[in-house]
């Protein structure tokens, strides 16, 4: 097949193009980091997003069978937004229909709610709707929380349980999250390709853990010894708010932390993927946490290649 990625000199799309390029498809990509470092060596064509010009992005979908999308932002910014992510999801969504693409295989989030008053979750629900309101064959995978060597939020995760005095929880911590390699939702994300059925997946990984298992699983596999301690979210956030000063990113937003004390990255149903985060976190134990890994550093620097934890 023609494959067409999103972001594939990033995070889950570098692995989803791995996939694709050693089942033997043709891959192209549309990104907005043109010149970004990358392993492919010519092998993956590059597209920009041209959303601002929708028939430009429509041409270069032409001849392509299948789109798999991962374009998405993790936060309200000065420089994006969640609405703006909407609209050009649906521009890209819409040229893939208009460039005959034959099936769509889309990200989206566990839990997603159109009336919601998280914007992330309420903008993921709005796309799937108008996904399906395009009448092109499509499967919507739904991750919660991916890991693997470019991971922000576990490694970052391991880094305050080595670099900072004490770690603390939001609230109980009790809030579940199942978490899945980044790695098994690309071989999802290839084998739902070459589907034609009509499907929503939950993408989740073989073990749950409350937020609060989470971070004591990491701590003890890392060897280290840190408080954890439960904060009043509100507290917590102010803390990641001078923390995020101190590192010039983002470590989480008050939006985040309702999304995961709402129990938003969990469903009740059988895994998806196959690699348990506690048996990978072992495997990298003594590189994990060491570096801080940085959301904005990533969104600005669009020539470097994403570093592995």
């Amino acid at each position: 097949m023609r494959v067409a990625v999103t972001g594939a000199f990033g995070y889950s799309g570098r692995y989803i193009t791995r996939r694709l390029l050693g089942a033997g498809h043709k891959v192209l990509t549309l990104t907005n980091s043109l010149k970004r470092s990358n392993e492919f060596n010519g092998k993956v064509e590059a597209f920009p997003f041209h959303f601002d010009y929708p028939d430009l992005l429509t041409q270069s979908l032409q001849g392509v069978d299948v789109l798999i999308n991962t374009y998405w932002v993790r936060f309200n910014h000065r420089l994006f937004n969640h609405d703006e992510a909407v609209a050009n999801s649906k521009i890209l969504l819409q040229a893939a229909k208009d460039g005959g693409v034959r099936r769509i295989v889309h990200m989206s989030i566990t839990n997603p709610d159109v009336h919601s008053d998280l914007p992330y979750f309420r903008g993921k629900a709005e796309l799937e709707s108008f996904l399906a309101s395009l009448g092109v064959s499509h499967c919507v995978l739904r991750p919660a929380v991916l890991f693997g060597k470019e991971d922000v939020l576990v490694n970052n995760i391991a880094w305050s349980l080595r670099h900072l005095p004490v770690f603390g929880v939001f609230g109980a911590g009790d809030y579940k999250l199942q978490p899945i390699y980044v790695d098994d939702l690309a071989a999802a994300a290839v084998e739902k390709a070459g589907g034609d059925g009509n499907e929503i997946v939950n993408a989740i990984g073989p073990e749950t853990f409350t937020y609060r298992e989470l971070v004591e699983t990491v701590r003890r596999l890392l060897g280290v010894h840190r408080a954890i301690v439960s904060v009043p979210p509100g507290l917590g956030y102010r803390v990641c708010r001078v923390t995020g000063l101190l590192v010039r990113d983002v470590v989480i937003t008050r939006q985040e932390i309702k999304g995961l004390m709402e129990g938003r990255l969990y469903v009740g149903e059988p895994p998806l993927g196959t690699t348990k985060l506690t048996e990978w976190v072992e495997r990298h134990k003594h590189s994990l946490g060491r570096h801080y890994t940085s959301e904005m550093a990533r969104r600005v620097d669009r020539v470097s290649e994403y570093q592995s934890n």
